[in-house]
């Protein structure tokens, strides 16, 4: 296995690595308190937390496997090299289990607290249930031969394509709630 040739940048890696999990964690709390103080969630995107669990939770199968097993780490030195470093480190999982654990909060949330007339649409239902019908499918492709990297990176490409899917859902309202003002032509506020 691959070490660091540099201890600078090694404590460089682990310090950005820190920060970034606690820049990207702290975003969950003022949902999950929100909530809680209203005891409602009305207004929240139900469909945005159904995804995101799905998101999180390929992101953490992938980094915990990855990151964990011996037997997965040895077919990543025998597909790229066993000088190459495993590229999870321990912020990786501890988000990827952070934001699991919150967004699961918060869908919990959603089922006990008021919410009006809001629910999860059939769309986010069929998306997600394809997702995990398609994860099941590849285990059992990958249980004979045991091509658990295969596996795990199928997660990570979830991860990829639901991360691409709520940009262009986003990139789409941000369209739609600005149609027909012209930003060439006027600056903000005249």
């Amino acid at each position: 296995m691959a070490s660091w040739n540099s201890f600078p940048l090694e404590i460089t890696y682990e310090t950005l690595g820190w920060l970034a999990f606690f820049s990207w964690s702290i975003g969950f709390y003022p949902q999950v308190i929100l909530n809680f103080r209203r005891k409602s969630v009305i207004g929240l995107n139900f469909d945005f937390v159904l995804l995101n669990l799905t998101k999180h939770s390929s992101y953490m199968i992938y980094n915990v496997c990855l990151y964990f097993s011996p037997v997965i780490q040895q077919q990543y030195f025998d597909k790229y090299g066993s000088g190459q470093m495993i590229p999870v480190a321990a912020n990786d999982v501890s988000f990827s289990i952070h934001a699991v654990l919150l967004t699961a909060i918060t869908l919990f949330q959603i089922v006990i607290y008021e919410r009006g007339t809001q629910k999860v649409s059939k769309i986010s239902i069929g998306i997600v249930s394809v997702v995990w019908l398609t994860a099941a499918i590849c285990f059992f492709v990958a249980l004979p031969s045991h091509s658990w990297l295969w596996l795990i990176s199928i997660f990570k490409l979830d991860v990829i394509l639901f991360h691409m899917f709520q940009t262009i859902v986003r990139i789409a309202a941000i369209r739609l709630l600005h149609h027909g003002f012209d930003y060439g032509k006027k600056s903000i506020g005249t």
